[in-house]
């Protein structure tokens, strides 16, 4: 008898749920995605899976989307197939699609990101369950992130209005319920590099979820150099920024005055000052 592949089989793919087992999770104890993301990752991998398997709260779902890896990524995950419920290996159109890929899939009652740059403290999904029970009618969580320069830590919504510093990282930091996530919808691709703070600007502004940051000394994880963000030119991380805001909705001489401002204090971050100043005029006030 001829076994006729399912869906999640047709793919290069495996996990615990191609074996028929899935988790769930109650009001108390409720079930945790996390969404790792990889392309090409084997040098820092393993040590990403092995904070997520060293976890105090257990009742996690790990889902695991690479990109098409064509180093050792694959067989790391494969070694690994025991302890994730689910991966994926095929190619994408970068990291956001690939976050929307694992959106798609979850089923935890939280879900949150952890890059395969990066690595989760023993009790950040302790801490999580902590607030979950503490405040149970919030729908997302910002918990502090260590860098190599500092902790960031802290969840102030009033300054998206013109900073981005308003959260601590998305990466290891950030935990959304899915029914709220579910309202907010996908990353929009067409955001290359910062698809994530179109995401978080419709959850606070559009659709007025309610969100809290854990204290300083309640970290989460440890955000690392070299990751995808790291790599962005500045005058193109504020382009970007211009077309998120006025994407959804900012008024559009706050937006020149915020990208101005950006542009001043980072002089020494832009190559061609006269260019970069009037593609910012000129995304501003283009139709």
């Amino acid at each position: 008898m001829v076994k006729v592949k399912t869906d999640l089989e047709k793919e290069l793919s495996g996990g615990l749920w191609l074996e028929g087992k899935y988790k769930s999770g109650n009001l108390q104890n409720p079930l945790i995605t996390i969404i790792t993301t990889t392309f090409n990752s084997s040098k820092t991998i393993s040590e990403t899976f092995e904070s997520i398997f060293a976890q105090e709260y257990n009742n996690l779902e790990l889902i695991v989307i690479d990109g098409g890896s064509s180093d050792d990524t694959i067989k790391i995950i494969k070694n690994n197939d025991k302890k994730i419920d689910y991966w994926l290996s095929e190619r994408d159109n970068g990291i956001y699609d690939a976050f929307n890929k694992g959106l798609n899939l979850a089923k935890g009652d939280y879900i949150g990101f952890v890059n395969s740059d990066d690595l989760l403290r023993k009790n950040a999904l302790s801490i999580l369950v902590e607030y979950h029970r503490k405040y149970p009618k919030i729908d997302f969580i910002f918990g502090s992130v260590e860098k190599h320069w500092g902790i960031l830590h802290g969840y102030k919504p009033w300054k998206i209005n013109f900073s981005w510093g308003f959260y601590s990282s998305h990466s290891c930091g950030f935990f959304i319920k899915k029914q709220p996530a579910k309202k907010i919808g996908n990353y929009d691709t067409k955001f290359r590099h910062h698809a994530d703070w179109d995401y978080f600007y419709r959850m606070i502004k559009i659709h007025k979820l309610r969100g809290i940051g854990t204290k300083k000394n309640e970290i989460f994880g440890k955000f690392r150099r070299g990751g995808f963000s790291s790599k962005i030119k500045f005058i193109e991380s504020i382009l970007e920024s211009i077309d998120i805001r006025r994407k959804n909705g900012q008024n559009i001489l706050s937006i020149f005055l915020i990208s101005t401002f950006r542009f001043i204090k980072n002089l020494n971050k832009i190559e061609n000052l006269f260019d970069g100043y009037l593609s910012i005029i000129k995304k501003c006030f283009s139709n």
